[in-house]
């Protein structure tokens, strides 16, 4: 979540004379950190380093995750290129990259417990690490 403050200085006619006054807006925008794909991929951005991962409702469609598989370390990936797959007891999905880079860290406690995808899909369950 971010927030963004905006100042703006008004003018107000008061009987003859003009009064200046300074007013702030605070807005939150939820989800600014992450973008999302069209088939339930997101990515956060630190820099030029990108975190890909399922979104939970694609967690959540997919049922209780039993097994991933994961690219290499110094896999170049172009964008939509498929980066592994997400099998479960209902179904199995591919995993397409967001944007074109290179894996520099793949999530190896997925590969132990693959679970974590449907229990924290953004923090712990998150897929790779890749570098832009």
């Amino acid at each position: 979540m971010s927030l963004f403050l905006r100042s703006a200085f008004r003018f107000v006619t008061c009987s003859e004379r003009i009064v200046g006054y300074r007013t702030f807006s605070i807005s939150t925008v939820f989800g600014a950190e992450r973008k999302y794909t069209k088939k339930h991929e997101w990515i956060s951005f630190e820099g030029e380093i990108g975190t890909v991962g399922i979104t939970d409702f694609a967690a959540e469609q997919l049922g209780d995750v039993v097994f991933v598989e994961l690219p290499d370390e110094g896999t170049e990936l172009e964008r939509g290129q498929s980066t592994g797959a997400v099998e479960s007891v209902k179904a199995a999905s591919d995993v397409y990259a967001p944007i074109s880079g290179t894996v520099i860290e793949k999530n190896i406690d997925l590969e132990k417990d693959s679970s974590k995808i449907n229990k924290s899909p953004f923090e712990q369950g998150y897929v790779l690490i890749l570098i832009l």
